[in-house]
């Protein structure tokens, strides 16, 4: 019987993983660049601005969405996105966390000590 393994990681690992997985498609990354670069709920917009079809958008925008990294209100029949910008900052906290905590251990030691990885 398989095991889940992610319980064994803590929540913030998990968070990360789960947010660098879903930024892990140029789409995605393109879709957030227009969203930021407009800085409003857009609508049908998106899918005039990527040379992707209607359908792949809106499963990269479900994803970005089930991740919370956008928003969606529905107007009418269709559904504007805008950034979660909050959800956006605590990624960039889990981000400078995860890698301030890297910088602290072996390598800033090496360099202290004045030892060069050749």
């Amino acid at each position: 019987m398989a095991i889940n393994k992610s319980s064994i990681f803590n929540k913030e690992d998990i968070r990360l993983s789960n947010l660098a997985k879903t930024l892990s498609h140029p789409a995605r990354i393109a879709i957030l660049r227009i969203l930021a670069e407009k800085n409003m709920c857009i609508c049908g917009d998106i899918v005039e601005l990527l040379p992707l079809a209607q359908s792949t958008v809106s499963q990269h925008l479900k994803a970005l969405k089930e991740i919370n990294l956008i928003k969606g209100e529905i107007e009418g029949v269709k559904t504007c996105y805008c950034i979660n910008w909050e959800e956006i900052k605590n990624f960039d906290n889990l981000l400078n966390k995860l890698f301030c905590n890297l910088n602290s251990c072996c390598c800033n030691d090496i360099e202290k000590r004045g030892e060069k990885n050749d």
